[in-house]
């Protein structure tokens, strides 16, 4: 009996030591994602879809960094599939990496009611990740394009290295010409958060074009997808 008190005894203790270690990791990961300091943070998320009840669609893991005048987001949104008659499973809508541009209100705090977005696509990517140590490039978005509208609403993304190459500066201009209104949000990357971006692009890039959908079917045999394939709410870039 008094073997079995102890062994209870120890049990107790290192289950409070792993609540504890628990709690202190929780507290550790708000401290790097959830508050709003001026380094870079990673969000993470259990593996363990099952059990909780998860699907890939419903997980969120931006890369964020954190500065003094804005903060900078970028996440992947994977494409969307639709069935044919035919049997045949095409693209419905491509996928992109998000960018997330959010002004700062004052020290540590961000106003995401005003954040603005702006959806690299595939191409657009490509001239990220092909970027040079003194390459530069710049990108613009109009909803309407090749529309009467056309002009009305701009976005222009630029990213250019600063002279001594120590960081890179993400520009995001947004000219509403119907709201007569004209945002400009810069956010200043290290060399080491822009490689983070590069190489998270790299690893992306083959998702949000469909392929690894393509090679993970072949190699399972699975052709019973459903009209709709991965649904998942996505945030459009044109969106508020």
């Amino acid at each position: 009996m008094l073997k079995l008190s102890r062994l209870f005894a120890s049990s107790h203790r290192v289950s409070e030591t792993m609540l504890s270690q628990k709690a202190d990791l929780r507290d550790s990961l708000w401290l790097l994602c959830g508050s709003t300091t001026h380094s870079a943070g990673i969000s993470t998320a259990t593996n363990d879809y099952s059990a909780k009840g998860y699907t890939p669609s419903q997980i969120y893991v931006p890369y964020s960094v954190f500065k003094g005048k804005a903060a900078l987001s970028l996440s992947p949104r994977l494409p969307t599939f639709t069935k044919l008659d035919s049997g045949a499973v095409v693209i419905d809508r491509c996928g992109s990496m998000m960018m997330t541009f959010v002004p700062a209100l004052g020290e540590r705090k961000y106003d995401w009611e005003k954040k603005q977005r702006f959806a690299l696509s595939a191409t657009e990517v490509g001239s990220l990740i092909s970027m040079g140590p003194t390459d530069s490039c710049e990108f613009f978005h109009d909803p309407a394009m090749l529309s009467s509208n056309a002009g009305q609403v701009r976005k222009s993304l630029s990213i250019k290295p600063h002279a001594d190459s120590s960081c890179y500066f993400m520009s995001l201009s947004v000219v509403n010409n119907i709201l007569k209104t004209k945002e400009y949000l810069s956010v200043p990357v290290t060399t080491a958060e822009f490689a983070v971006m590069k190489t998270a692009c790299s690893f992306a890039l083959p998702h949000i074009m469909g392929w690894d959908r393509l090679t993970h079917d072949q190699s399972r045999g699975k052709h019973d997808h459903q009209s709709k394939v991965d649904p998942q709410v996505l945030d459009l870039e044109w969106a508020k």
